[in-house]
């Protein structure tokens, strides 16, 4: 009985120790919350989402389908995320696709989140759009089609583009949330091109 005793504590011992060195994970701790609530930036997806209205009408509230599937658009300055000036991602609400980076936002004074270029090569698509007796260039996600809001030509520079976003259509996560482990190799190069440019590529 001895030696059961003995060869239990041996087995358990290195995992005590493993649990006890350097920064221990406490339960219910802000270590382990971040671990836990990590959300990974993926540049490396190889298949568009695709989804019928009543799929996406269950994960999306009213606003954010009237937005991303009826070519709706919010009021100016309705969005938390127009004053938001943290650090971080700004993903597609419908399927999560990484679209810009905060280091490309800027104060465009339209009351939408505005920005000079995009995260990747797969972050947006640019359509003519006709509606409401103007023309534009609609942006939509690249990944699942959803309707992001239009580019205009009056940006700032580098690019002299402003990618006029509606808010509820985007999702934004922290820099320290985010997880990178699912990006390009390339993807943290900084390059820009004359037009529809990337801040990844």
């Amino acid at each position: 009985m001895t030696k059961q005793l003995l060869y239990l504590f041996i087995l358990t011992l290195p995992l005590s120790f493993c649990r006890s060195a350097g920064n221990p994970v406490v339960e219910g701790s802000t270590v382990e919350n971040s671990i836990l609530t990590t959300i990974p930036i993926d540049t490396t997806w190889k298949f568009k989402v695709i989804k019928s209205s009543a799929e996406w009408k269950k994960i999306l509230t009213p606003e954010q389908y009237h937005i991303t599937r009826e070519q709706g658009t919010e009021k100016p300055f309705s969005s938390p995320l127009y004053e938001n000036h943290d650090k971080g991602y700004y993903i597609c609400v419908s399927c999560k696709n990484p679209l810009f980076h905060s280091s490309t936002k800027f104060n465009s004074g339209t009351g939408w989140p505005s920005f000079f270029a995009p995260y990747f090569s797969k972050s947006v698509n640019v359509a003519t759009d006709e509606s409401h007796g103007m023309v534009r260039d609609e942006i939509t996600c690249a990944r699942c089609d959803a309707h992001l809001g239009h580019v205009f030509d009056d940006g700032p520079k580098p690019t002299g583009l402003r990618y006029c976003m509606d808010g509820f259509a985007l999702e934004f996560v922290a820099d320290h949330q985010a997880n990178e482990g699912s990006k390009s190799k390339a993807v943290c190069a900084q390059r820009f091109t004359v037009s529809h440019c990337c801040v990844a590529q």
